[in-house]
């Protein structure tokens, strides 16, 4: 009798197990079937974001770009540069700190001894070097009386770099107004202390921000210096136009003295080896103080580096100063910078993955077409019309190349300016 009981009962379990599985598999196909109906749904619901997203992205970095170009940009295109010579008489002392500079000494100090101007000095900061750069400034003093030299010696434990070079050229200086520019330059004409000096004729000026193109030759490496040294220039030229001067070059920069002590000097970023041109910039220029002068006689040209190495040394002392920069020119310089990488970043995302092709096309085109008819004036004026040639595609390269470094000379550390 309890064995039939048994029998029974696993006889009911197992009706109920059927029935059970049964039902979840009778679930488990309606699921299936729903998933089947709604998955073409959701995955045109998907594609549907995906889209909205890239092109809403490319828009806004398009929108910003516009902006960049049309509100920042284009003053520095409809600027006329100083015409005629300025009838410029004030003293003027020019300093250049050198280490290690025989050989540039040598071939570029007389054509800045040699300026057309009635009355300047110049001082040369000998600061440490181990060469013949004594021997070189003691026989040019010999020719050229107004030249004067400030020898600089190494202390064993306190090292110092070209900011306190520079401070002795200054205080050495006879003359209120300053120009600066180093070793390895050579100004275009004879007429550079004229000019950069007129610009001081304005009893309101106290900074005059000069433009120093690299010298062009034959390579990659120095298209992608000589663009990015102009986006430089139009980038920090456009923002004195527009009362907002952020920054300047040292090899072609001219301040007061009377400024520079009024600010003691380099004090607020002695500790930083670089920024004794952008920095002091920085802190100092007003919406009214500051000058540019870009005739083609007040260029200083300069040799660029030839290797990547040299090149990195460089670029990673010089991007580590940005982040001392005052917040809203730090704002206005990563805005720039992340909108045009994401913008070129979304346009070749977007002609990969076939989203609107032919409307991102036409809005790159706009924007091409904008940057071109702006540039094209500006870069005749800087004298890179040269450039404008092949303007998209070495743009491109340019936010890679200003995002990467960027970044390095974020986290890294410079311990020697030269």
């Amino acid at each position: 009798m309890r064995l039939a009981d048994d029998e029974y009962y696993i006889a009911y379990q197992s009706s109920t197990f059927n029935h059970r599985s049964l039902k979840a598999s009778t679930i488990q196909l309606k699921i299936q079937q729903k998933l089947t109906t709604l998955l073409p749904h959701l995955n045109s619901v998907l594609d549907l974001y995906l889209r909205v997203t890239f092109l809403g992205i490319f828009l806004l970095t398009f929108v910003i770009q516009l902006y960049y170009l049309v509100a920042h940009q284009r003053s520095l295109a409809t600027y006329k540069p100083t015409a005629a010579l300025p009838d410029a008489k004030l003293p003027v002392s020019v300093i250049i700190s050198a280490r290690n500079e025989e050989k540039n000494l040598t071939e570029n100090l007389p054509a800045i001894l040699e300026q057309d101007y009635p009355d300047f000095e110049v001082i040369v900061v000998n600061d440490c070097s181990v060469d013949d750069s004594d021997l070189v400034l003691q026989e040019m003093q010999k020719r050229y009386p107004h030249l004067k030299v400030v020898t600089k010696t190494e202390h064993v434990r306190f090292k110092t770099g070209k900011k306190f070079a520079l401070t002795l050229g200054i205080k050495a200086a006879a003359h209120e107004h300053l120009l600066f520019t180093d070793a390895d330059c050579s100004p275009a004409s004879k007429n550079w202390i004229t000019y950069m000096a007129g610009k001081f004729e304005h009893p309101q000026t106290q900074i005059v921000l000069g433009y120093s193109p690299y010298i062009e030759t034959k390579s990659f490496l120095n298209s992608i210096i000589r663009f990015e040294t102009l986006k430089t220039a139009i980038n920090y030229l456009s923002a004195a136009l527009n009362n907002n001067a952020y920054m300047g070059i040292g090899r072609n920069l001219a301040y007061t003295k009377t400024l520079f002590f009024a600010s003691k000097g380099f004090a607020a970023h002695m500790h930083v080896l670089s920024g004794d041109d952008d920095l002091f910039v920085n802190q100092n220029a007003t919406p009214s103080n500051t000058a540019i002068e870009i005739h083609p006689d007040a260029f200083m040209y300069t040799p660029a580096k030839a290797f990547f190495g040299e090149l990195y040394r460089q670029k990673k002392r010089h991007m580590g100063v940005g982040k001392l920069y005052r917040a809203k020119h730090r704002r206005m310089l990563s805005f720039d910078a992340l909108s045009g990488l994401v913008f070129y970043g979304v346009f070749i995302a977007c002609l990969a993955l076939n989203i609107e092709p032919l409307w991102v096309l036409g809005v790159f085109l706009m924007r091409w077409i904008i940057q071109l008819v702006i540039y094209s004036r500006i870069f005749k004026k800087l004298g890179a019309g040269s450039q404008l040639w092949y303007l998209p595609a070495i743009d491109f390269v340019y936010y890679i190349y200003i995002s990467v470094f960027g970044l390095i000379g974020t986290l890294a550390k410079t311990r020697q300016w030269k």
